[in-house]
């Protein structure tokens, strides 16, 4: 027996290994090689905070006193330290780090709930393959990892409540209102199953709850009264009363030891965790940004910005086939077999089902969350049908044959995410226009002409130093954090050709040059006024114009 159990930890100190290596080479595959759009501002916002401060003013666009409200000044920062010690490698580098601590702290989240090695490396692989569009020098992968804290500390408190859970769920917040303010709603979120999952607990045995009071009551009333016979019938109805809560006690018993499908699970540690989730809610005061991370999404969700942009367009399951097959898993697990779900992991899991509906940027949190959801329910599957088959897995997994066939599938795999990104350089010329960027800078008086361009790569033209017309950060251009402004939707209206006074527009900004690209409907739109238009520079994706004719609004 004991010879067994040496083996045993052996092949799973050799799996642990093996499951990091891998685990940190495929994450390594899928970090993008090519530089986001976000992260050219993000470069320059760092740059300027480190010049100027944090002064709450826009220095990049053209438009006049613009406020903004730097939402992930923190990362900014590190991102333009980064950048300013190693580059474009030394971003590239950044990404694949914090991609590899996600991959890593996923598994190991994951063994420390289920206890199960081989299903957590699977679905962290999974995982991770699924969040491969969402990996990027963004700060929402900072994020991804402190969620994924998040829920471990909660877990943790619950179950043993030693304070250095407490104190990182404390911590994480200020992380979150300083790296990235616009999630810093979603970590409250996070505490609602919990808390919902024990207010059920409570309202369901709340007739155990009003019949022991009702004793209690009548226990101190018994001390008062000299009547033998009031005090025998005092006696009695404690009797009865007892008699009805050992019968309701023994009722609900019987059902939690073998729920149909939903288990619920007393925690009195909730009590503990909803203070902490108070303190928390103070938390975003400490961040030099003021009251912005409680407005913040507020002020985003009241806009149309979020109407226009991809990422934040509700999700159409047929267009979605990874998150159509995620949930058809769900579905078989629960319906087709004996598993039982936790309260708490069924509410997470239809929130987090409801928000990738809503946005489809959510199917980010829907698969980091919801993989260890799904973990408990395959090992509850294996625990009732096979509860050594893991095991015997991973000892065949950790022989040198098995340790061969794992370490090349998992290269495979990497090697097939990887080869495409090979010859991809840090900047993508066909979508950023670089030669463009260039010949403005060596040929126009940048301060003083007033560029139009579009939304997609004006972060990287204010990367270059060239003020822009409008650029990524979509809030910056709406009403609801600059009254008055409608940059954005001039902007959706003019580059959609969706209204007839395209000129008096252009005219009411005093655009003097337009950067466009070649395909867009705005280049029609040009070459059918080729009177009012001169074309300055063309190259195989991008053209600039000036407008002959500007009239400059008072």
């Amino acid at each position: 027996m004991e010879k067994e159990k040496k083996t045993i930890n052996k092949s799973s100190i050799r799996f642990t290994i093996m499951a990091i290596v891998l685990i940190a080479i495929f994450c390594f595959s899928i970090s993008p090689v090519t530089l986001q759009n976000d992260t050219f501002y993000t470069i320059k916002i760092g740059e300027h905070i480190i010049q100027n401060g944090i002064d709450m003013k826009d220095p990049f666009s053209w438009h006049e006193n613009l406020r903004y409200t730097y939402p992930h000044w923190l990362y900014d920062v590190g991102i333009y330290l980064i950048y300013n010690i190693g580059g474009q490698v030394g971003i590239y580098i950044s990404t694949i780090v914090l991609s590899i601590i996600l991959g890593i702290t996923m598994y190991l989240v994951n063994t420390k709930f289920t206890k199960n090695k081989l299903t957590s490396f699977i679905l962290t692989i999974g995982a991770m393959y699924l969040l491969r569009n969402y990996i990027a020098a963004r700060a929402q992968l900072v994020t991804f990892i402190l969620f994924l804290l998040t829920v471990y500390f909660i877990e943790m408190f619950l179950e043993t409540k030693k304070k250095r859970y407490a104190v990182g769920l404390i911590i994480i917040p200020i992380i979150i209102a300083n790296v990235h303010l616009a999630v810093f709603p979603f970590y409250f979120v996070l505490y609602l199953p919990y808390i919902v999952e024990y207010m059920i607990y409570i309202l369901s045995n709340s007739e155990i709850i009003v019949t022991t009071a009702r004793i209690n009551k009548l226990q101190k009333k018994i001390l008062k009264v000299t009547d033998e016979e009031e005090i025998q019938k005092i006696r009695d109805e404690i009797n009865r009363l007892e008699q009805k809560n050992e019968k309701t006690i023994k009722k609900k018993e019987k059902i939690k030891a073998n729920p149909y499908k939903i288990k619920i699970r007393e925690n009195d540690n909730v009590k503990a965790l909803i203070i902490i989730m108070i303190i928390c809610l103070f938390t975003g005061l400490l961040t030099p940004l003021g009251t912005t991370p409680y407005t913040y999404l507020i002020k985003t969700m009241q806009g149309t910005t979020t109407h226009n942009i991809s990422e934040h367009l509700p999700l159409t399951l047929v267009q979605n086939l990874e998150f159509m097959c995620a949930l058809i898993f769900f579905i078989a697990i629960l319906t087709f077999t004996d598993t039982k779900i936790r309260l708490r992991d069924l509410f997470m899991l239809g929130g987090l089902i409801f928000l990738t509906f809503y946005t489809r940027r959510q199917f980010s949190m829907f698969t980091l969350i919801c993989v260890i959801i799904l973990n408990r329910l395959i090992n509850e599957m294996f625990d009732k049908y096979d509860p050594e088959g893991c095991q015997k897995a991973i000892n065949k997994m950790t022989t040198i044959t098995g340790m061969i066939v794992t370490i090349c599938l998992v290269l495979t795999i990497s090697v097939i995410q990887y080869k495409p990104k090979m010859k991809n350089n840090f900047i993508d010329e066909n979508s950023y226009p670089v030669e463009a960027a260039t010949y403005i800078l060596e040929n126009l008086d940048v301060s003083n002409i007033r560029l139009y361009n579009e939304y997609n790569y004006g972060s990287y033209l204010l990367f270059r130093g060239i003020p822009v017309f409008i650029d990524s950060r979509a809030d910056l251009y709406s009403p609801e954090f600059n009254p008055g402004v409608e940059v954005f939707n001039d902007y959706i209206n003019i580059s959609g050709m969706n209204i007839d006074n395209i000129e008096e527009k252009l005219d009411g900004y005093g655009i003097t040059h337009m950067l466009m690209y070649k395909k867009s409907k705005l280049k029609r739109f040009v070459e059918q006024n080729t009177e009012k238009y001169k074309l300055l520079y063309e190259d195989d994706n991008f053209c600039l114009f000036e407008r002959k004719q500007v009239k400059e609004s008072v």
